[in-house]
């Protein structure tokens, strides 16, 4: 038995990769995928001796998406509006996804609902090449609890009246709107960048608990897409880290300070290093709010203000973005001298490119498990725990006899 293609635009959406398949053979396609990766760079020995584990699935395969990003344009040149994803390979055309399976039903139904709303009132969007227009994009978070975070993003000038919050409010949703907002953006790039949020409605964050603790989500703070993969994720890299009462513990490209705050309960101390500052200042809001006074969080470059941290780590946690650590900034990082290292990669690539600096800095691979955070699209996370090794004095031991000597 297969499961039906994930949604009416499978094929032509750029989100999916896998349709028809069942999730059994999907996580056995990506697992093959990324021991091909990883066999460039670690010995077969590695993989016969049960340092690796293998990879999980994802807890939740449809649904499991608490953050879209949609964009407002057209299918086609001159049709009409259109709210949706980018085709495939498309940089212009949009396709309406209303029955996306990643993602809440409740999505795809506020979707229809305002793509219908501004078709009806001819809101233009704004054409990428022209730069006229005013509609950008649509940004909907939302929680375990069902609760939806709605951001409308346009350009400046434009600004939704109390019928189009009214619209929303009464949508026969299967959750309920905590926050409608409007955010203007007026730059080039094709990005939702907030130049200015206004509440239109409601509160203007979202609130989720993982693995016992609680985060503040802001509408443009960065969290993991896929909470319950999130805390398998969390979970299994608290299950390599080990011990650490007693420890100080380095959490670099840290975001919101999700894994430090999920082991500060079991450390001495953590130390987080993040370079966006909005991010650093919600870390530091949920560590406060979660009541551990031993996590603080510094603002920099990982690079920069390693030169800052007096206090010496037993643990170093990475989670660095796509591109990997800065080489420079790795070699920094083994010079502290931590007994070991927990790698986590959004990237596996970028993993596999740092492990022979890595392996040549001391540091030798002893545990590798894949974690599925997309289900049903290409990719997954790596997570690896590396240990360096003790230095070794070689010697030769030579016996003399005394009659020798003469």
């Amino acid at each position: 038995m297969t499961e039906k293609a994930t949604c009416s635009a499978f094929g032509r959406c750029g989100g999916c990769r896998y349709g028809a398949e069942p999730y059994a053979e999907q996580l056995a396609a990506k697992e093959q995928e990324m021991l091909k990766l990883f066999r460039t760079q670690l010995p077969e020995e590695f993989f016969a001796c049960g340092k690796y584990e293998g990879i999980l699935g994802s807890p939740q395969q449809y649904g499991c998406r608490n953050k879209m990003e949609y964009s407002f344009g057209n299918e086609s040149k001159d049709g009409p509006l259109t709210l949706g994803l980018h085709k495939k390979g498309s940089f212009y055309d949009i396709l309406p996804v209303p029955d996306c399976r990643i993602a809440p039903a409740d999505f795809g139904l506020i979707c229809d609902a305002v793509q219908a709303y501004f078709r009806k009132k001819e809101v233009p969007f704004l054409h990428k090449k022209s730069h006229q227009g005013i509609l950008r994009h649509l940004v909907l978070r939302a929680n375990r609890k069902g609760e939806i975070l709605a951001n409308l993003v346009t350009v400046s000038g434009y600004l939704p009246g109390q019928e189009f919050v009214d619209l929303l409010l009464q949508l026969p949703l299967e959750g309920k709107l905590c926050g409608i907002l409007h955010t203007e953006n007026n730059s080039l790039a094709d990005a939702v960048i907030p130049e200015k949020v206004t509440t239109l409605w409601g509160d203007d964050f979202l609130t989720e608990t993982v693995l016992g603790l609680t985060f503040r989500i802001s509408p443009f703070s960065f969290f993991q897409t896929n909470t319950p993969g999130a805390e398998l994720l969390y979970g299994k890299a608290r299950e390599y880290i080990g011990a650490i009462d007693g420890c100080t513990v380095y959490d670099l490209y840290s975001g919101t300070g999700t894994i430090a705050q999920v082991l500060a309960p079991a450390a001495k101390e953590v130390i987080g290093v993040e370079i966006v500052e909005e991010a650093v200042q919600a870390a530091r809001e949920n560590a406060a709010l979660n009541g551990l006074a031993n996590c603080s969080f510094l603002c920099g470059d990982v690079l920069k203000v390693l030169d800052e941290i007096t206090q010496v780590p037993e643990m170093i946690v990475m989670d660095p973005p796509r591109d990997g650590v800065n080489p420079k900034a790795l070699q920094k990082i083994m010079r502290r001298g931590a007994e070991n290292l927990l790698y986590i990669s959004c990237k596996p690539a970028s993993l596999v490119r740092d492990i022979p600096a890595l392996r040549l800095g001391g540091y030798e691979p002893q545990r590798l498990c894949f974690v599925d955070m997309f289900p049903n699209a290409a990719g997954c996370e790596a997570i690896a725990l590396l240990s360096k090794l003790s230095e070794v004095k070689h010697h030769i031991e030579v016996t003399v006899e005394m009659d020798e000597l003469d």
